[in-house]
């Protein structure tokens, strides 16, 4: 993905350079996205491991912007692509959940439907402005990226997010 767009990688030239067949390949992804998609799994599981450890959504969202940076030429390449099974759609099944499981833990329940659809548009912007801002070529520092977000979080949320003392 350093040298070659997703779209022009084919399973062949990444069993060859693995060193495996394309039955184990198949065996273990259906497909090259498939294959993003898990490979972004792992990296998620270590940014939302650090948006763990912020105290505050303004904190931890600075500590995943600055992951993303450190892991700018997959988070480049993997955005770029629209097709199938694309990163986009997979980011936004990744935070939408986190941000549930993260209202449940704090109040005991999941949130309520209406919550559920203006935290849906909220990550789907989230996603919107953090693609424009990887493919842009990350000029707005992770502070000023995670502040802007926060800024254009719906009034609903962050009046809920005050009252659980995540968002200062």
């Amino acid at each position: 993905m350093k040298t070659a767009p997703v779209e022009s990688i084919t399973v062949r030239e990444i069993t060859d350079c693995c060193g495996v067949s394309r039955q184990t390949f198949y065996r273990n992804f259906l497909d090259k996205y498939d294959l993003i998609n898990w490979y972004f799994d792992k990296l998620l599981a270590k940014s939302f491991d650090q948006m763990g450890k912020g105290r505050t959504i303004t904190e931890s969202l600075i500590l995943k912007f600055d992951y993303i940076r450190e892991e700018r030429h997959f988070f480049t390449a993997a955005f770029r692509n629209d097709d199938q099974n694309n990163l986009r759609e997979h980011d936004f099944d990744m935070i939408f959940a986190f941000y549930r499981n993260l209202i449940k833990e704090k109040t005991g329940a999941f949130p309520t439907r209406e919550m559920d659809e203006i935290l849906e548009m909220y990550c789907w912007a989230q996603i919107y402005r953090t693609v424009k801002w990887v493919l842009g070529g990350m000029k707005m520092s992770s502070k000023e990226l995670a502040q802007m977000m926060v800024n254009a979080m719906p009034q609903p949320i962050e009046k809920l997010f005050r009252e659980l003392n995540i968002l200062e």
